[in-house]
């Protein structure tokens, strides 16, 4: 059962299309898995069409409108053919909007160790900061204590988690910060397997783990 979702804003952002990318893939990922915020944001989408209806409309030559309709066809036209020429042949779990990044399965990916039991691999960068990735935590490893110097938005894809707040499961969305300090840890039966949103470093607690720090902020803007 999901118990944590995107606030009402967010979704009122996505459905404008206003969010971030990253954001924007996490709540894109939390709606195929959550019914009733799959309902909310065509309740919002319906609420932003009725708006748009009432304003006044603007003026535009002939050429611009002639060259908007044209770009619309051409966009149209090319995700009919996405839809029909490629087919996905990969784990049908995996939600729509992962599958340009996952071809086939989870457990597939080219994994890149960073801890005792956590690995990751970087989806893309959006800007300067927001760093985007999967992460898998192996059942009953855990990540070090710490909170965050950005926010950070997850979902959780596959398997489940814990920490000082209680239990997260499939399809659940977290927003972390400055004022969060955690310790996840992962449930024993199997992987746990998230969409990872962050806007800045993690930062670590505890005397020597606050060392590294300084080298995680630097690997950060590095990469």
């Amino acid at each position: 059962m999901i118990r944590n979702h995107p606030g009402e804003e967010l979704l009122s952002s996505y459905s404008a299309g206003s969010l971030p990318l990253g954001q924007a893939l996490c709540v894109a990922a939390h709606i195929e898995f959550c019914g009733s915020c799959c309902q909310n944001l065509q309740r919002l989408d319906k609420v932003g069409g009725e708006l748009l209806q009432q304003l006044n409309p603007a003026k535009v030559s002939c050429d611009v409108k002639n060259a908007v309709l044209k770009e619309i066809d051409e966009r149209l036209d090319s995700i009919e053919s996405d839809d029909h020429d490629v087919a996905y042949d990969g784990d049908s779990s995996i939600p729509v909007c992962l599958r340009q990044f996952v071809k086939t399965s989870y457990q597939n990916l080219s994994w890149q160790r960073v801890a005792r039991s956590i690995h990751n691999i970087e989806l893309f960068r959006d800007g300067e900061s927001a760093k985007i990735e999967l992460l898998k935590i192996k059942p009953s490893g855990s990540a070090t204590t710490h909170s965050h110097l950005g926010d950070e938005y997850t979902v959780i894809l596959e398997g489940s988690f814990s920490d000082e707040d209680g239990l997260y499961q499939q399809g659940d969305f977290l927003i972390r910060n400055s004022h969060h300090v955690h310790t996840p840890v992962a449930t024993r039966d199997k992987d746990c397997i998230c969409l990872a949103v962050s806007e800045a470093p993690l930062q670590f607690t505890g005397f020597f783990n606050r060392l590294l720090n300084p080298l995680i902020r630097r690997g950060y803007s590095q990469n």
